[in-house]
């Protein structure tokens, strides 16, 4: 457990990793290092090894809300992170930060989830990484580089991020049984009045997606169903985006009045932008998601 100067919040750090990928955790282990944090090994759910059907998964919500047959890599993901939230709520710390075993960190990680975690009255669930390019809206400076904001469209990916111990008891005891795809689910916090935001300019990346498709992003091919499936995905995705867009845009209106209007354009976000580009192109460790 870290104690965190500025916050002086208890923080746990959890390293998801499989048992055949000692490669991987230890380049972890030693960047972590560099970051100043150490972390608990959670040993990942092997999706291959699993045994189907199992509770802790819906195959028929699966197929008809994922458009997918059912992808042991996928679900062994899923429940992997459930068990770090399991984890962190048997302990007594008041975060935990959960991390893929693929993520890059910014020089000033641990200074920002600190400054981030001063402001923890604004999120449940704070991202730190993310696969997609759409935009962040800032609501809430938290360092010269660094604002609070919120996504408006989905974000796909789930390499680093933390939670609250709310945000925890949610993922542990009602994101089960599984039903679609973990970064999709736990991309529904609104839906339980639960509150997400990013660090923006992010301050770390995965390295998978810098240099290739994940794993489980290449075996997904494999299990989609027929085109018969875009008869239930489609409407319930509509679905999603629409509630996204309306329960986010209410409660950035709100923090956008409270704390005051923000410029996206401004010279400290372009800053801090380029520092994050600059981490990214830095760090060339080949690595992959959770297989």
């Amino acid at each position: 457990m870290h104690l965190l100067k500025a916050s002086n919040a208890r923080l746990d750090v959890y390293l998801i990793n499989l048992d055949r990928a000692e490669t991987r955790r230890d380049a972890m282990l030693s960047k972590l290092a560099e970051a100043g944090l150490s972390a608990q090994r959670i040993a990942a759910i092997d999706g291959k090894l699993l045994s189907f059907p199992t509770p802790d998964f819906c195959a028929l919500s699966y197929g008809a809300l994922h458009g997918r047959r059912t992808c042991p890599p996928e679900v062994g993901c899923y429940l992997s992170h459930v068990e770090c939230a399991k984890t962190f709520l048997n302990g007594d710390a008041d975060f935990a930060l959960i991390l893929e075993d693929d993520v890059i960190f910014a020089d000033d990680f641990l200074q920002t989830i600190d400054d981030a975690i001063c402001h923890a009255q604004d999120w449940d669930i704070l991202r730190l990484t993310t696969v997609n390019r759409g935009r962040k809206f800032p609501f809430k400076t938290i360092s010269p580089d660094r604002q609070l904001a919120m996504a408006l469209t989905r974000e796909k990916g789930a390499g680093a991020y933390i939670i609250n111990r709310k945000a925890a008891d949610w993922i542990a005891n009602r994101l089960l049984p599984m039903r679609l795809a973990y970064d999709i689910a736990y991309d529904l916090e609104f839906f339980t009045g639960l509150r997400a935001a990013f660090v923006y300019p992010i301050c770390a990346t995965q390295d998978a997606y810098l240099e290739h498709e994940s794993q489980i992003q290449i075996d997904i091919r494999n299990y989609r169903l027929p085109r018969w499936r875009y008869l239930t995905v489609l409407p319930y995705r509509a679905f999603l985006e629409t509630a996204r867009f309306i329960c986010r845009s209410a409660l950035l209106g709100f923090y956008k009045v409270k704390y005051g209007l923000l410029s996206p354009g401004s010279d400290r976000e372009a800053k801090a932008q380029a520092q994050i580009s600059e981490v990214e192109l830095s760090d060339t460790t080949p690595g992959s998601r959770l297989v």
